[in-house]
């Protein structure tokens, strides 16, 4: 909801507009009693707010925020806003922080492979939309520039991730360019910000903390804080793990050790030929690597389990470069079923529900006419293993199953299957 730099439609660098004149001094006293003010209507997040730090500053005509909480202030934005509106700005602006919009936007941004200060722009587009469609009302004015799903026809109730596959820049966001809410809403450093080594910014350790608290006073009262900010509590206790990039690494490494999808092409002539006239000596070449994922379909494997197998089977192709033809998906419970190459994730049919000997389906994943560079085992564990290591390298899914502290009562002595050392071992969920 602040900034000072247009973003054409192409993504080009922005043109810097001239600092707005005003009075040199931040009416600290007015800025804070609009924090008071906005901590009073939404109780749950006065802890943010008052663990925000205040930054005078005339290179921002209104109100910024970095990733180490500190809340950057132009004097003569304060000197004209009445107290309300002001309110209104700060639960803006530490909303991006707690959402952790910053964090967000450099996953997207290496995901997507978004580059430049205009897809930064649409990532500050999309965060607003997220959070100013629930954010006002019950005490809180809407400043007249906020930024609303509908603004750009889109509707409300989505997040950040989901708006911005949903518009480009153009007409509709041509208003919109002076739109920079600093690194705290879309990652990107600006030169007028303090950066890591500035005093006065949160710790890592102290942003958790912050945000733990101000989930806790969400789902403590539960029917206070809008649905936005309740499903944001419910995530903040039970935050996303990284096991698809996890996933996905082991994978890649998996497919680039010694001896996995090499092999000799006269395509490119080796650097020795010079040295035998006459003669033209073949290079070793990398090819794409095959990739044969065994899913464990027994009846121990829930239907929620099996969905994510199936994003994950789609992931696993974009690990080795996007080759589909390359990855091949065999289910499999006490027996493997038919092997399906990898067309579309969601048409491979899961057949099984029998018990579990994922063996079988090693085994008919090595006897294929392409033998693969790496298998996938995606599986809850309870399983037997080959007795011996596969002649190519193993990533193995786990999906984690709960064990009561000293075993089940029906069978004392039970102990959890564990998959063999020689995999490569990702606990999924």
């Amino acid at each position: 909801m602040s900034g000072h730099e247009a973003v054409p439609a192409d993504g080009a660098a922005p043109a810097r507009a001239p600092y707005r004149t005003g009075p040199a001094e931040l009416d600290r006293d007015k800025l804070f009693a609009a924090r008071l003010h906005a901590a009073r209507v939404r109780p749950y997040l006065a802890t943010a707010l008052f663990a925000l730090h205040t930054v005078a500053s005339r290179s921002v005509p209104t109100m910024a925020v970095d990733r180490h909480w500190r809340c950057y202030v132009s004097p003569a934005f304060v000197a004209r806003t009445p107290v309300e509106e002001l309110a209104s700005v700060w639960v803006h602006e530490v909303s991006h922080l707690l959402r952790d919009h910053h964090g967000r936007s450099d996953r997207v941004a290496r995901q997507r492979g978004l580059t430049g200060p205009g897809e930064r722009l649409r990532m500050n587009i999309a965060a607003d939309c997220e959070i100013n469609d629930d954010a006002f009302g019950a005490g809180l004015v809407a400043p007249d520039d906020a930024v609303y799903p509908r603004t750009l026809g889109l509707p409300a109730g989505e997040l950040m991730e989901d708006y911005l596959r949903q518009f480009r820049l153009g007409t509709r966001t041509h208003e919109l360019a002076w739109l920079d809410c600093g690194s705290g809403a879309d990652g990107r450093e600006r030169e007028w910000e303090l950066g890591p080594g500035g005093a006065d910014g949160l710790t890592a350790q102290q942003r958790d903390a912050v945000r733990f608290r101000v989930a806790q006073g969400i789902t403590g009262r539960p029917g206070s804080a809008p649905e936005g900010w309740q499903r944001w509590a419910e995530e903040a206790f039970h935050p996303p793990q990284p096991w698809r990039d996890l996933l996905g690494a082991a994978v890649r490494s998996a497919a680039a050790s010694v001896g996995a999808g090499g092999d000799y092409s006269y395509g490119r002539p080796s650097r020795r030929s010079a040295s035998v006239p006459g003669a033209v000596l073949p290079s070793l070449r990398r090819r794409p690597p095959r990739v044969s994922v065994v899913i464990d379909t027994s009846g121990s494997v829930s239907d929620a389990e099996l969905g994510s197998a199936l994003l994950e089977v789609a992931a696993i192709s974009r690990a080795v470069g996007g080759r589909r033809d390359l990855v091949n998906v065999l289910p499999c419970d006490a027996a493997a079923r038919v092997v399906h190459p990898l067309c579309r994730a969601e048409g491979i049919p899961l057949v099984g529900g029998g018990g579990t000997d994922l063996r079988a389906g090693f085994e008919r994943a090595l006897r294929s006419p392409n033998r693969p560079d790496v298998i996938v085992a995606l599986t809850d564990g309870q399983t037997p293993w080959p007795s011996a290591r596969p002649s190519c390298r193993t990533v193995v899914g786990l999906f984690p199953r709960p064990y009561p502290e000293g075993g089940y009562e029906d069978d004392p002595d039970y102990e959890p299957q564990l998959p063999p050392d020689w995999a490569r071992v990702v606990e999924i969920g």
